[in-house]
């Protein structure tokens, strides 16, 4: 079953961020849009570079309104101690929230249950806690954080124009399209 367009269900997690231990829930994703990124785990190859290229588009994702919680299945105190060898890591001002229960996994079906691991998973959620993009692939694969922020803007635009959608590689300023009739067999 798809989580497009679910409500995310209650959990609570404990993070890493900016020096501290906090603890992240659902409620945090409420009021805001939010970006799950999920990684197999700390101290492993592609995640630190995935989370490096967050860090350095961090100010955009900020601009539109949105939190990003890097989500892997260690604790939060690896996450501190990946966030402090780790110079890739170390830029992250975002939480980096532990989930060594699965809970969070599972819920975003990017569990592997033989291998304990997270697939390398991307959720967009709006600001009432609803998903609204998934992207779930091999964990060989590291992702470009520029389509993540891509496919931000387009949820949001699509949020705040009912009746316009997105075309293929739409980015902020191209046209839309509004779905009519008129438009079958036309394009």
């Amino acid at each position: 079953m798809s989580l497009i367009n679910t409500q995310v269900q209650p959990f609570k997690a404990q993070a890493f961020k900016n020096g501290q231990f906090i603890e992240v829930s659902e409620k945090d994703l409420e009021g805001r849009w939010s970006v799950l990124i999920f990684m197999p785990a700390a101290f492993t190859f592609n995640c630190p570079t995935e989370v490096e290229d967050a860090a350095q588009h961090y100010g955009e994702f900020k601009k539109l309104g949105a939190e990003v919680y890097v989500v892997t299945t260690d604790t939060h105190f690896a996450h501190k101690v990946w966030h402090e060898t780790s110079p890739a890591v170390g830029k992250a001002q975002f939480p980096l929230v532990g989930d060594p229960t699965h809970h969070l996994t599972r819920m975003f079906g990017v569990h592997i249950e033989d291998e304990g691991l997270a697939l390398r998973g991307t959720f967009v959620i709006d600001p009432k806690g609803i998903v609204k993009t998934a992207e779930v692939h091999d964990n060989a694969i590291a992702r470009d954080v520029q389509e993540t922020l891509r496919k931000l803007k387009a949820a949001q635009y699509v949020a705040s124009h009912p009746g316009q959608v997105c075309p293929a590689k739409w980015n902020e300023g191209a046209p839309t399209l509004a779905p009519s009739i008129d438009l079958v067999g036309k394009i």
